[in-house]
């Protein structure tokens, strides 16, 4: 059945939990705060677009930490940034919702280090608040109209998964280049349902009602991270490795919704 009551209060809990947690972040950093000298600096990170929320409060708290530092996060598929850094961008850190696109970097020869995994994340069925369509469990997708994200993509991947699994045979109306692609559609009335990451939903809060896949159907995505080989802020690659895996950044990922690595 849909959740929105669940939705709401889940969303409640994680507002309560990031302002905890940065909070905390930023009562550290101020006993730290001034102390990289020098002229501004730029950290360049690529992250899978389902980090959009987490990242975002940790990015807060690294420029709170490092005044002269500018965090520029680009979000966008996995495979979209690895082909990108496979090609020469120029990027310190690249951070993945599975493990195949981590392994393009790699096959490039463009990972610093060996990556590090940090989170997991699993899907939901949403649908717009009023779910016009009832759709109370997987096999009512195969009589509506829902979208998916591309094959290529990380959540594709795992949405193909899920639904052969679930024997749902039906096509999507439409395949999104990433898991963002697919809540807008949904939230903007352009679809009946989509298959989204648990932490996109719970961002979403009450713009989309949400119907639980069962553990057995369901897909877990491992995330990864690692600095890029020739990073023009080895340094600061290293310092954005180290919050994110911290206990602190660890919360931050969890309020959000993510898994345990």
């Amino acid at each position: 059945m849909t959740c929105r009551h669940t939705q709401r209060s889940r969303r409640m809990r994680t507002a309560l939990a990031v302002a905890a947690v940065f909070t905390s972040l930023a009562a550290c950093s101020e006993n730290n705060e001034g102390t990289d000298s020098g002229g501004e600096q730029k950290l360049t990170v690529f992250a899978a677009s389902s980090l959009t929320s987490a990242f975002g409060v940790l990015e807060q708290a690294f420029e709170k930490e490092r005044l002269n530092v500018d965090v520029v996060v680009s979000f966008d598929s996995s495979t979209t940034l690895a082909e990108q850094i496979s090609q020469g961008a120029p990027v310190d850190v690249i951070a993945t919702a599975d493990q195949a696109s981590m392994q393009v970097v790699a096959d490039a020869d463009q990972l610093a280090a060996e990556p590090v995994p940090f989170a997991s994340n699993t899907l939901v069925v949403v649908t717009p608040p009023d779910n016009p369509a009832d759709i109370q469990d997987l096999s009512d997708l195969d009589t509506a109209d829902f979208v998916l994200c591309d094959p290529s993509a990380p959540c594709g991947a795992a949405s193909a998964q899920v639904l052969e699994a679930s024997s749902v045979t039906a096509r999507a109306k439409s395949l999104e280049p990433n898991v963002t692609a697919v809540l807008s559609k949904v939230t903007l009335g352009e679809a009946d349902a989509g298959l989204v990451y648990v932490t996109d939903a719970q961002a979403a809060g009450d713009e989309v009602a949400t119907v639980n896949i069962p553990s057995g159907s369901n897909v877990v995505n491992p995330y990864y991270i690692a600095a890029v080989k020739n990073s023009p802020e080895p340094e600061l690659a290293e310092k954005w490795l180290a919050l994110v895996s911290s206990q602190a950044g660890q919360r931050v990922l969890q309020a959000a919704g993510f898994g345990r690595p």
